[in-house]
């Protein structure tokens, strides 16, 4: 049984995602066909290189991105709302209450000339239908709940008083403040210090489970995405080029480029071994080749890797890896 058997049982189900930049110049293949499915209570992580679809790929599940140049297709379905279709009424009344996002810099999330209790009220008045006291009292729960000190004198503060890593547990409330089914989080920790960052990902961790939310965690960090995971999903040139479980992908890596990805990142067993760089670039999404996208980058290239673009293969029913190598070597173990 593959992720596409259990997609019909899913929450989240994203079949044949794309998103392509148009301008007179060019056109930007920044995703390139993603399917997934995501159950209640689970934590993907999309792991890879800058560039290659992670963040695009969220913004597209919640139409975030400019219509005037952006171009989706495919499908997105959370639980019974077809995403995509949606039109700007529709979408307003969907973000927030049952998909929301948490975003790399809370200062862009945050307006500065209002306080962040006044933004966080303003947001459940909207959407949950009470009146300011009521929102009010919730906004000061919210900050309880992500652990922020003082909640009552924070509500008052603007955004650019508070720390970097206050600023990130506001903005987890405000993500949370009308109870989302599905939370998608970009990059929430990389511009916070290394103890502040370990503390936001124990508090999502922490909030996930409470709450039962489904979550799609982006990250470039392998350190990040092993701490938070139940299953990994590794992207380069906007295709997944492999997935599996936490401890199939960190302990037994079959795509050439999430081996390369492992042994250029310190952490676990890694420490004091010497580190290998990826050679090369990632491709240029203007003009994707035929065959496998990181094949001018592989170790172990030939020539049928690139004539044409590799077949997803799945090694059991959890696991799977877009490699030729990878298929012929298991076919040849049977």
């Amino acid at each position: 049984m593959t992720e596409t058997d259990n997609a019909n049982h899913s929450f989240v189900k994203v079949d044949g995602l794309t998103v392509q930049f148009v301008s007179r110049e060019s056109t930007v293949h920044a995703v390139n066909g993603v399917n997934f499915s995501l159950d209640h209570r689970e934590i993907l992580v999309l792991l890879g290189e800058s560039g290659s679809g992670k963040t695009v790929t969220l913004r597209a599940m919640m139409k975030l991105l400019p219509p005037r140049i952006a171009r989706i297709g495919g499908n997105v379905q959370v639980g019974n709302s077809d995403i995509l279709s949606m039109n700007d009424h529709e979408l307003a009344e969907t973000r927030g209450s049952k998909v929301a996002m948490i975003f790399q810099e809370p200062m862009v999330a945050f307006d500065p000339v209002y306080t962040v209790g006044q933004q966080i009220t303003e947001t459940i008045v909207r959407h949950e239908n009470v009146g300011m006291v009521t929102a009010r009292k919730r906004a000061i729960e919210l900050f309880d709940l992500v652990q922020i000190p003082s909640p009552l004198e924070r509500l008052n503060a603007y955004p650019h008083e508070m720390s970097g890593g206050m600023r990130q547990r506001a903005m987890i409330a405000l993500a949370l403040s009308c109870r989302p089914e599905l939370l998608l989080a970009d990059e929430p920790t990389t511009a916070l210090d290394a103890t502040v960052q370990i503390q936001i990902l124990l508090l999502l961790r922490e909030l996930q489970r409470e709450l039962g939310m489904a979550v799609i965690f982006v990250t470039h960090d392998v350190g990040v995405a092993i701490e938070i995971a139940d299953r990994i999903a590794v992207m380069y040139a906007g295709r997944f080029i492999e997935t599996g479980s936490v401890r199939d992908v960190i302990r037994s890596p079959q795509h050439p480029y999430t081996q390369g990805l492992l042994a250029s990142t310190v952490g676990g067993s890694m420490r004091g071994q010497r580190l290998e760089a990826i050679p090369g670039s990632p491709p240029d999404l203007t003009s994707l080749p035929d065959g496998c996208s990181f094949a001018p980058r592989c170790g172990h290239t030939e020539d049928r890797c690139l004539a044409s673009m590799p077949n997803e293969f799945w090694s059991d029913k959890a696991h799977m890896a877009r490699c030729i190598k990878v298929e012929t070597a298991h076919r040849e173990r049977l």
